[in-house]
């Protein structure tokens, strides 16, 4: 007998938005990675484990434009759309706000009455002017999923209604932040911190991806370049207890609280990935990644332990001061084949005012023993912190050359929502982006920070001709070409072919 009793209806619908185009530029077609949503994941785990219905789009993985999503919303209707402004690192959260207003305002505009919410990096640094800004009903102030579960509750069960005291049942749901009848703003109280990430933020929800969409970088892979796919990243801590004053990583968790998965539940993620998916190339996702020797170690010893670690190649984010000589060989063991190492300045004045206290020498030395042990560094640098100047800035690109890492990564200063500069630049009335794409490094509206002696025209001028400098650099190329060989060598003199147009630099 056929049953035709109406389905049940979905609960929660998480969205990633898309809208690379608008900060990568042309870059953003083949070279940048694809990557999984992580929380998307972590929200999508807690939400099902308590018994609520999910799905995932992947608007960027799919491709997916804002009309399509608002159609999808529509046939779906769920109880509740949640709109996951992360980003991939954190200052990624405000560039993709870009992608994520129009897409609210594409979904309110076909269905006024589906109930909304924004969560994220940038939203949760600045949660009034983002409902005030934004077409939703609701914001999130904190990391999410304690708050996306309870108003689900509350719109399922009660349909949003009251107890007969004149406020709204999401008036309990912590972390919420919501407009009272005369459209003033109204924040609950906050969320806790989730403490057991294994139980409650494992993100296992990969069967709710599209895997086959994902993809490295292209300098991951130097040297095989047909590995960028199938791809995954994962996380072994969430938070970090550094205060640098240009990142916004803890906007979400209001303190520089540092929480750790168990280095079991790492690796078992790891292997379900390799043997249900295929997956060797992966992103630890940390910040800190080689922070704690004994958490490091443990995820080390159990990625070796697989007995494939030879075959894996992650990357994975860390400090220069660290990093310890004793620990390479065992991190190579495990399969992790690049470190990215904030080395921000060449200049230990710009250094120290930004909070990194590290010696020009000590830099040096770490990277050439990362790299003697067999490990590809990726060099992270900043032009236009508060203290430099033009000489600054050529030490800065100087020391990356010296270093010749395998790759480097240049940024141009930015105040980003949630950073104590964001709020230096406010205090100073410094002029910062109009619109939220001005905060990508890579969109043609770009608008760094000035300094005290150079405009922001000159900080992005400075910095994408440093790009251009250290590719091209015949040192570079050759190390390349010898490293990953030349079919590398081709394709890194191919990627420096694409010149971003830069409005601040047209006027």
């Amino acid at each position: 007998m056929t049953d035709m009793s109406t389905p049940a209806r979905l609960d929660l619908l998480l969205i990633n938005p898309g809208g690379r185009e608008k900060v990568y530029q042309q870059l953003g077609g083949g070279l940048t990675a694809i990557e999984p949503p992580l929380w998307c994941r972590l929200i999508a785990g807690y939400a099902r484990d308590r018994g609520l219905s999910v799905e995932i789009l992947d608007s960027e993985a799919l491709k997916t434009g804002s009309g399509a999503i608002a159609r999808t919303v529509a046939e779906k209707a769920p109880v509740l759309a949640v709109m996951v402004v992360f980003g991939h690192q954190p200052s990624a959260s405000t560039q993709m706000m870009v992608g994520a207003g129009e897409t609210c305002r594409a979904i309110k505009d076909r269905v006024p009455a589906q109930p909304l919410l924004i969560v994220g990096g940038h939203v949760s640094a600045l949660p009034e002017q983002t409902l005030a800004e934004e077409a939703v009903d609701f914001v999130c102030k904190g990391e999410g999923p304690v708050t996306v579960v309870q108003l689900v509750e509350v719109l399922r069960d009660g349909e949003g209604e009251g107890s007969g005291d004149g406020e709204p049942a999401w008036a309990a749901v912590q972390g919420l932040v919501w407009r009272d009848p005369e459209g003033r703003p109204v924040f609950n109280p906050p969320a806790p911190l989730i403490a057991d990430l294994d139980a409650d933020l494992h993100g296992m929800t990969w069967d709710l991806l599209p895997m086959e969409r994902y993809r490295a970088h292209n300098w991951q892979c130097f040297g095989d370049l047909g590995s960028r796919q199938p791809y995954a990243s994962i996380y072994t801590s969430l938070g970090c207890p550094y205060r640098c004053s240009f990142c916004c990583i803890n906007a979400p968790f209001d303190s520089n609280r540092y929480r750790m998965r168990s280095p079991a539940a790492v690796v078992a993620e790891v292997d379900h990935l390799h043997r249900t998916y295929g997956v060797r190339t992966f992103k630890i996702i940390d910040e800190m990644f080689v922070l704690n020797e004994r958490h490091v170690f443990a995820i080390c010893d159990g990625l070796i332990d697989l007995g494939y670690a030879h075959e894996l190649n992650f990357w994975a984010y860390s400090r220069v001061d660290t990093v310890k000589p004793h620990m390479l060989a065992k991190l190579r063991a495990a399969g992790i084949r690049w470190l990215a190492l904030g080395i921000e300045s060449g200049s230990k004045h710009v250094r120290d005012g930004s909070d990194k206290r590290l010696r020009h020498e000590d830099i040096v030395t770490i990277v050439r023993q990362i790299q003697q042990s067999g490990i590809n560094v990726i060099g992270n640098y900043i032009f236009g912190l508060p203290d430099d100047t033009l000489e600054t800035m050529r030490e800065t690109l100087d020391l990356a050359k010296e270093l010749n890492c395998e790759f480097g990564n240049f940024y141009s200063a930015m105040a980003y929502p949630g950073s104590r500069l964001y709020d230096l630049a406010r205090e100073q009335g410094w002029a910062m982006p109009e619109a939220w794409s001005g905060y990508s490094q890579h969109s043609y509206d770009c608008q760094p920070l000035p300094t005290e002696t150079l405009t922001a025209a000159q900080v992005l001028a400075f910095r994408d001709q440093a790009f251009h400098e250290y590719f091209e650099n015949p040192r570079y190329l050759g190390m390349v070409g010898q490293r990953f060989g030349w079919d590398t060598h081709d394709h890194v003199r191919e990627m420096t072919r694409h010149r971003l147009r830069r409005k601040l630099l047209e006027t």
